[in-house]
């Protein structure tokens, strides 16, 4: 036993040794790691502190749980939770199929120039600033001037106060965010697609397959365990919609549909100074997110043996 210990060390540190320069090059980034992500993790004291500024994050008063009681019992929570599931899944549900549809068909085009195109052009809208593509949302938006409400008018319809009806905002945020990351999230599935063994597609064709027969039968296989890692890593951020385009197209007409965990923690946090109970809030989303992580990634390795870990 005391043999088996020792020959295993010692093979740890042959492996170690033997790829030093990569350990090396990683090394960056693990200390970025360390310092931006876990160090700051003590801060989740605050949580169960009445934290105030004067006295630190030691000396404040534990106050335990009375913050997510707080939390539990105040008027927004169910509120924000609902919008923040709805938002979360209707992108989950309209955004995650829309790249692979768009790989798979773009895949399809034999003319490489006219492919690269079609990616660069479909793709660009990633690189839109947030702040910008707000503006340009609430522009096209605009009752009276708006070109999608221009078209509404011209095929015979009424003018849609998008971004004051609330129960229209979770369709401008959703169909907003799919168009500007389908083109990017298309991508690393255009790098699977590369990796499809050409010998099957012409084999296909000898043996009479149509297009979609190939699309169905061979490329899309290839593409199985990339999508169950991209949906469990989704999956994983179901609670975490982003604040900032969600407080730039919010107002105080469609704040019952726009509030959200996001939201509502940088309100309390950094507008009210409430910050044991906005690090409260946060703490649960966080806890939230890594329940449905590990949920979806043993879901994906028991149903498709692709997951994270």
């Amino acid at each position: 036993m005391i043999f088996s210990k020792k020959s295993n060390k010692r093979s740890l540190m042959m492996r170690l040794l033997a790829r030093w320069q990569l350990y090396l090059m990683s090394l960056p980034a693990i200390i970025a790691v360390l310092i931006f992500s876990y160090k700051p993790m003590y801060g989740i004291i605050i949580a169960f502190k009445d934290f105030r500024l004067n006295l630190g994050y030691f000396d404040s008063p534990w106050v335990g749980f009375e913050n997510f009681k707080r939390l539990f019992s105040s008027y927004w929570f169910p509120i924000i939770l609902k919008n923040t599931l709805t938002l979360s899944i209707l992108s989950l549900i309209i955004g995650f199929p829309i790249p692979i549809i768009l790989a798979l068909l773009v895949n399809e085009i034999k003319n490489e120039k006219i492919k690269r195109t079609f990616q660069t052009v479909s793709y660009a809208p990633h690189f839109i600033s947030t702040v910008v593509l707000c503006g340009m949302v609430i522009l096209f938006t605009n009752p009276s001037q708006g070109i999608i409400n221009k078209l509404i008018e011209a095929l015979g319809g009424e003018a849609i106060a998008f971004m004051q009806e609330p129960e229209m905002f979770k369709w401008v945020y959703v169909l907003s965010g799919v168009w500007q990351g389908a083109g990017w999230g298309a991508v690393i599935y255009f790098a699977a697609l590369s990796g499809v063994d050409q010998s099957l597609l012409d084999a296909a064709s000898v043996d009479g397959a149509s297009r979609m027969q190939k699309i169905i039968y061979i490329n899309f296989p290839v593409l199985v365990p990339t999508i169950m890692v991209m949906l469990v890593l989704q999956c994983g951020q179901l609670l975490s919609v982003g604040y900032e385009k969600t407080l730039l197209l919010q107002n105080s007409l469609n704040l019952q549909s726009s509030e959200i965990i996001s939201t509502y923690v940088y309100k309390m946090g950094l507008v009210n100074y409430d910050y044991s109970f906005s690090t409260a809030a946060g703490l649960f989303n966080s806890l939230c997110n890594t329940i449905i992580l590990v949920a979806a990634n043993m879901a994906s390795r028991k149903m498709t043996d692709s997951s994270l870990w």
